[in-house]
């Protein structure tokens, strides 16, 4: 069996000026990196912004398993089958992080034949958007600790300072560090620490902006700390803002590759969902539905952190009105949520497979809160049997929602068509009327417990002391009508990873609330969330190597 990397290597790609008349881009609307990959202008919104949107569908699944689900590659598949169909298809997706890519996780470009290529430059250095966020992330850093060695006009605390430094890499050893160290020419001594660049709120106010103009607002509110008197200090008082556009000058434009099958996508941005808000960017997401007939987009992880989040945040803030939603679900994962070890997943188990639609029919649930439209994509593997496919089709039907299955992975956009089929017509059937499912004028706390109850089925929601005086703190510097980003366990719908399947009788507990007031949002932690991971004990990065001929082995 070919690896992802083998099926890659063998695609037959287009050159990128090709790919971008697919969607009537002019060559002049491209900046390209080589033969494959470019950035589009930011000018073509501009020249498009009175045609009609298409029509936008979201990807999303149920809380992730060892056993996979395939979420991207069900993505990828799709957009490539709504072409086959006859529908002017994009895909839009985010960066993959280095971290994941070297550690355990894995990249984030589809798998088997339903890919975006070139799959190494994607999963590695790209068009060096990442590098400009990390960059960006730590000048403003640099500025801040100068400010305070020059003498500290802004009168801010060094106890007090909450701009953290970041490197898109898993290294445990960076999260709680102390700089300044060495006498008073290194300036002051202060504990700090790293995050990975994909947990930068730079990142997150990267994919929110609609415009260098926005860029630069969003980017002069970012609070790096507080002065004595506990007041905010942000980085447009720091003089950062200019410095920083220019480093992601480039970066804010979505860049254009394409799948397997020659199907423009459109990447770009790549903050966590357990961590950030989870989306791609919002110019690359408005900017697909000005060029194509449907935009096929993600959320990570699944519904209960990226599709709550893509509502409540991205949509609210980009005006967006998604059309359909794609669960993403395999027998495997769901048996494997109802008890079943990974070892054993090969074997029928139906009472193990109903107990774990729970977790399934959660995020079905969910996402009809919402107002919108939904299938269950259910990817297709030789050991599922045909009593664990009827029990799943009939347990989908009674919760309100069709049950397609997906063989993208093996049989590219041919394995996609049925699903496509079925997206097309819960679109063009769609009477349902999007809506988030808060008030931003609710209080902090209640927002929260909105998000606690209604997604993950939590019985209410217990507060930290720490928390309930930060949520007296951002109430008071006007902050508290900003949408609530959670960051939470991936793997529950509560804030315990052991509770698989659909958990009952819990409360979420909330440790601390971080304020991203250039992003827009308050972020919400529970459990033991890591905005900087570590890696695991055998690092994927082990197995990776080039070969004289310039092949690359073992990147998936």
């Amino acid at each position: 069996m070919k690896t992802d990397v083998q099926i890659a290597q063998e695609a037959k790609m287009l050159p990128i000026v090709e790919i971008g008349s697919k969607l009537n881009l002019r060559e002049d609307d491209l900046e390209l990196y080589g033969k494959y990959k470019a950035k589009i202008s930011l000018d073509v919104y501009e020249r498009l912004k009175d045609k009609e949107d298409g029509k936008l569908v979201l990807v999303t699944a149920i809380n992730p398993t060892p056993a996979g689900e395939g979420k991207t590659t069900t993505n990828v598949g799709l957009s490539m089958a709504l072409n086959k169909i006859g529908k002017k298809t994009v895909t839009t997706l985010r960066e993959p992080s280095l971290g994941p890519c070297f550690g355990v996780k894995g990249g984030a470009a589809g798998g088997g034949y339903a890919q975006v290529v070139p799959m190494e430059d994607i999963n590695l250095h790209f068009t060096g958007d990442i590098h400009a966020i990390t960059t960006a992330n730590n000048l403003l850093a640099a500025l801040l600790d100068n400010h305070i060695h020059q003498g500290n006009k802004l009168d801010i605390d060094p106890r007090r300072v909450t701009w953290k430094r970041a490197l898109d890499m898993n290294d445990r050893a960076l999260r709680d560090i102390v700089i300044g160290l060495g006498g008073r020419g290194n300036g002051m001594p202060r504990e700090d620490g790293f995050d990975i660049s994909v947990a930068s709120e730079i990142m997150a106010i990267l994919c929110l902006a609609t415009d260098m103009d926005d860029l630069k607002e969003r980017l002069s509110k970012m609070i790096v700390g507080y002065t004595y008197d506990n007041e905010p200090v942000t980085a447009g008082e720091l003089e950062a803002t200019g410095s920083l556009a220019l480093l992601l000058k480039d970066a804010i434009k979505p860049n254009l590759v394409q799948t397997l099958e020659n199907t423009p996508a459109i990447i770009h941005g790549g903050p966590f969902a357990n961590i950030a808000h989870g989306c791609n960017s919002v110019v690359a997401t408005k900017l697909g539905l000005k060029l194509a007939d449907y935009v096929v987009t993600e959320a990570g992880f699944g519904a209960d952190l990226g599709a709550e989040k893509f509502f409540n945040i991205k949509c609210r803030y980009a005006g967006l009105n998604p059309d359909a939603v794609v669960v993403v679900a395999t027998v495997r994962a769901l048996k494997n949520h109802g008890g079943v070890p990974k070892a054993e997943l090969g074997k029928e188990n139906l009472e193990a497979l109903s107990e774990g639609f729970g977790n399934l029919e959660k995020h079905i649930e969910n996402v009809q809160k919402f107002g919108v439209p939904v299938v269950v994509a259910l990817n297709k593997f030789p050991t599922d049997t045909d009593e664990e496919l009827k029990l799943l089709e009939d347990r989908c039907k009674k919760s309100g929602a069709n049950v397609v299955l997906s063989d993208v992975w093996a049989k590219g956009g041919e394995g996609g068509i049925e699903l496509a089929e079925k997206v097309v017509e819960l679109v063009e059937s769609n009477r349902g009327e999007f809506k988030p499912i808060y008030d931003l004028n609710l209080p902090i706390k209640e927002k929260i417990e909105v998000i606690a109850k209604e997604i993950y089925g939590a019985d209410g929601v217990e507060f930290s002391s720490k928390a309930l005086k930060e949520i007296q703190k951002y109430e008071r510097i006007g902050l508290d009508k900003l949408p609530i980003c959670m960051a939470k366990t991936q793997y529950s719908l509560s804030d315990n990873p052991k509770l698989l399947a659909r958990p009952r009788g819990f409360k979420i507990t909330v440790k601390e609330i971080r304020a991203s007031a250039g992003a827009g949002f308050l972020v919400a932690l529970t459990g033991n969330i890591m905005t900087m991971p570590g890696l695991p004990k055998v690092p994927a990065a082990n197995n990776m190597d080039i070969l004289p001929d310039g092949e690359i082995v073992g990147l998936f």
